[in-house]
């Protein structure tokens, strides 16, 4: 008998619209399919590209989700178990060891 997985719900900081500014427009649905894809069930198992952060970037942010052409586009997102949903606090760029928040250098 197949259990059902009720889905978590993903809420989408304000901040992020001005972290998207920074990113070519043609990256938003792999992005955003991404998102969807793999924080939707599960959001909270580390896998090859969902790590838990060790450390703070400045966020209330507890994972990463790694995502788009080699891996360059972090998503930082917290989950709450209670209501079932997924925030999305922050979207960056790693460009070599330097990672970008809507174009601002954010130290690790």
């Amino acid at each position: 008998m197949a259990t059902h997985r009720q889905p978590f719900e993903v809420i989408y900081a304000s901040q992020v619209k001005q972290h998207l500014r920074v990113i070519e427009r043609r990256h938003y649905a792999l992005i955003r399919r991404t998102v969807e894809m793999q924080l939707q069930f599960e959001p909270d198992v580390e896998t090859r590209n969902r790590k838990p952060l060790k450390r703070s970037v400045g966020l209330a942010a507890r994972w990463e989700l790694r995502c788009g052409p080699q891996n360059r586009f972090r998503v930082f997102y917290d989950v709450d178990h209670e209501r079932h949903m997924v925030y999305i606090l922050a979207l960056g760029v790693q460009q070599g060891n330097r990672l970008f928040i809507g174009g601002e250098e954010i130290t690790l």
